[in-house]
Order: C-alpha cells, then sequence, then structure tokens
C-alpha cells in the first residue's frame, strides 16, 4: 500500500510540474490577454499541488503506524 501512496506522490509532483511549466509558457507566449487561461491553470496547479501534499501526509501518518 505504501508503494502506491508513492507512486500517487510521484504522479502528482510530476503532473504539478507540468502545469507549472505549461502555464509559464502560456505566460511567455504573452497571447492570454485576459489572463482566462492563466488563471485556469493556476486552479489545475493548486489543486494538484493539494492532493499530493494530502497524499504525503497519508503516507507519513501510514509509516508512523507501522503501515
Amino acid at each position: 500500500m505504501t508503494g502506491l501512496v508513492i507512486a500517487l506522490i510521484v504522479l502528482g509532483a510530476l503532473a504539478t510540474a507540468a502545469v507549472l511549466v505549461r502555464g509559464i509558457i502560456v505566460m511567455a507566449r504573452g497571447k492570454d490577454i485576459t489572463g482566462q487561461q492563466s488563471n485556469k491553470l493556476m486552479s489545475y496547479r493548486v489543486l494538484l499541488q493539494g492532493i499530493t501534499v494530502v497524499l504525503v501526509i497519508i503516507l507519513i501518518m501510514m509509516t508512523r503506524n507501522g503501515g
């Protein structure tokens, strides 16, 4: 079970990084005048980060309880 949580954490971190890079590219191109796309990407990044942090907390709780 711990291996699954670690794999999900790695996937969450990679997904967060991918959204972050995509957001940087969108901003660098300067075509998102209204900022809607940038805001949407930032929301996705924050959501993915939150999920990943929760998974890290779950992993810590599992290892403390001998899981």
